[in-house]
């Protein structure tokens, strides 16, 4: 199950069917199974307090991803940082929503599994998010 949560923000995320149901179609796709994801969308600041209290990290990123997977079934929170992905969606020249889809996929690509500390380890990172934000724009 996928749930939204909203943490010192006023940001109105409408697309929660639509979004849950292709991140299930995302573990299918990768021969996992879904269990408690809790998708938090938050501000710079809130983002920013939790990567300092948990991860002993003094800065801001646009996702922090916390991972309670066992087995097969993905379980997590993921923390988003709308107030970065704004910030990315103009530095990257691309739509808030293509960059928001794009942080959730990946915070879901690493409960899966993969990482993003190596020049490979990017490059595939990126090949799957492009590969299933196509899938979700044949989805809606």
């Amino acid at each position: 199950m996928i749930s939204y949560y909203f943490e010192d923000t006023d940001f109105v995320f409408r697309e929660k069917s639509l979004n849950s149901r292709w991140l299930k179609m995302v573990a299918e796709s990768e021969i996992k199974r879904l269990g408690n994801i809790s998708v938090i969308f938050c501000s710079d600041n809130y983002i920013l307090d939790i990567n300092q209290r948990y991860l002993g990290h003094d800065y801001f990123t646009d996702i922090i991803t916390f991972d309670y997977c066992q087995g097969d079934r993905l379980s997590g929170d993921l923390f988003i940082s709308i107030d970065s992905v704004r910030e990315n969606s103009t530095e990257f020249g691309t739509a808030f929503n293509d960059e928001l889809n794009r942080v959730i996929v990946h915070g879901l690509l690493h409960l899966i599994g993969y990482d993003d500390h190596s020049e490979s380890d990017v490059r595939t990172m990126r090949e799957k998010e492009n590969y299933y934000l196509d899938m979700r724009r044949h989805l809606g």
